[in-house]
């Protein structure tokens, strides 16, 4: 029996991608809640038909089967009106978030633990009062204990429920927890990827190689179809590097997009033998979108969409935010990684090259976007260099050059706009303040007068 395309995708995933893919699907988490009702149904109509525990307990609390059938049929209406209205209000989150923030943020709230427990919740009672209903008689002989009470017990637990979504839903919404939210999101992501996948594999020394030093005689492994580059088993990789005794440069990297057909790998070998390139093809995994699994630049897109949406919307409060939480993500990626594009062996020797990237790139990916969008926005451009000092006043040595010609290429481009003296002074303030952080007192005069001249 041949399954249809939408399980099929699940199949061809590997085991991390296919578990990244489930958990942000709406169906995971209720699925198993389905499944534990039909295990409560039928351990309660075991307890009340089969063991008759209605005669072990007070006959107080027992109920006849006709009214026990009139308060499951009335529950089944009240729970399916609950959950009614759980779904609008999600469908009305989802729209929300998807018009004033970012589309991308829809999975992180379908992913979201409560949101999930919360519609399993609903769909696992649902399913419990119609699955007793229909094995409820209507013998007055019979008596029920079990039935009644887990019934009434899961109306009233999804009335609570029901309370805590619509407290959940208001409390996420709010601007600070959507941009705290998807910081830590990325920040987990981006930890797990280094630390655990990249970074243990990173030289450690200083080591730079020049085009010229690569052999001309490179082998080079095309794409065989189009998409994203989601997923690097970068472990399997170097392994298969060094028992094949060969160097391998990635073209793109990761989150690139690729065609089929194009350079994917170049690789160099010793030894004149076959080498199975279809092997190191099974290491990637393309697919049709952006994951952000180990994406670090995703991650970072997410939030920098989020501001623009804020500054398109007039709402710079929640830009402002955006930018602050920017900077501590920028932070972490700063410390976690060496940035260095050689992965070794065991033995030191260099196994794999990636498609380099330093941490001007993610500096520019966070905040040139805001940078563009903020336009003539002087008080938002006086966030971003806010920003910058704290960074710099928290960061090594090593990254304030980045972190200053930014700053300056961002003051100079304001500079050839009319600007109020008020955004002058502030704006001026701070760059003062990170030209203290970077040792360039020297260089932030010469800026302070070319403004003086503008002006």
């Amino acid at each position: 029996m041949k399954l249809p395309e939408s399980m099929m995708k699940y199949k061809k995933m590997s085991k991390r991608q296919r578990w990244q893919e489930i958990r942000t699907t709406i169906w995971y988490t209720p699925g198993i809640y389905i499944l534990l009702s039909i295990c409560l149904a039928l351990l309660t109509l075991y307890l009340d038909l089969g063991f008759d525990l209605s005669k072990y307990v007070n006959a107080r609390f027992n109920s006849q089967a006709q009214l026990t059938r009139m308060l499951v049929s009335t529950l089944i209406g009240g729970i399916l009106t609950l959950s009614a209205f759980t779904f609008n209000s999600l469908l009305v989150v989802l729209t929300t978030f998807s018009g004033q923030f970012s589309p991308r943020m829809l999975l992180n709230f379908v992913a979201d633990k409560k949101t999930q427990h919360v519609l399993g919740i609903f769909n696992g009672s649902f399913i419990y009062v119609l699955l007793v209903f229909l094995f409820i008689s209507n013998n007055n002989n019979e008596q029920y204990f079990a039935v009644p009470i887990t019934t009434v017990f899961l109306a009233f637990f999804t009335a609570v429920t029901f309370i805590y979504f619509i407290n959940h839903v208001t409390t996420w919404m709010q601007v600070h927890n959507i941009t705290y939210n998807m910081k830590n999101i990325s920040k987990k992501i981006i930890t797990f990827s280094l630390l655990k996948e990249i970074e243990p594999y990173r030289i450690t020394e200083d080591m730079k190689m020049d085009d010229k030093e690569y052999p001309k005689d490179g082998h080079v492994i095309v794409s065989k179809e189009s998409g994203y580059i989601q997923l690097v088993d970068f472990s399997k990789l170097i392994e298969l590097t060094k028992k094949d005794n060969l160097i391998v440069r990635f073209e793109y990297g990761v989150g690139q997009h690729v065609l089929a057909g194009a350079p994917l790998l170049t690789y160099w070998k010793e030894k004149d033998t076959a080498i199975n390139e279809l092997k190191y093809l099974n290491t990637l995994e393309i697919g049709h979108k952006q994951t952000e699994i180990q994406d670090l630049e995703f991650g970072v897109n997410k939030l920098s969409e989020i501001a623009i949406k804020a500054l398109g919307n007039n709402d710079p409060k929640t830009a402002a935010n955006t930018v602050h939480q920017m900077s501590e993500l920028l932070q972490t990626i700063a410390k976690l990684t060496r940035f260095s594009p050689f992965l070794v062996d065991e033995e030191k020797n260099i196994r794999v090259i990636l498609k380099e990237e330093d941490f001007e790139f993610y500096l520019y990916r966070g905040f040139g976007y805001i940078r563009h969008y903020a336009d003539e926005n002087w008080i938002i451009i006086t966030d971003i260099i806010t920003a910058l000092t704290t960074m710099a006043q928290s960061m090594d040595e090593q990254f304030h050059d980045d972190l200053w010609n930014f700053a300056v290429q961002t003051a100079k481009g304001i500079a050839k706009h009319e600007i109020y003296h008020l955004d002058r002074k502030y704006l001026l303030h701070q760059l003062s303040n990170l030209a203290t952080a970077t040792n360039r007192e020297n260089e932030y005069r010469k800026i302070e007068q070319e403004y003086l001249m503008e002006t």
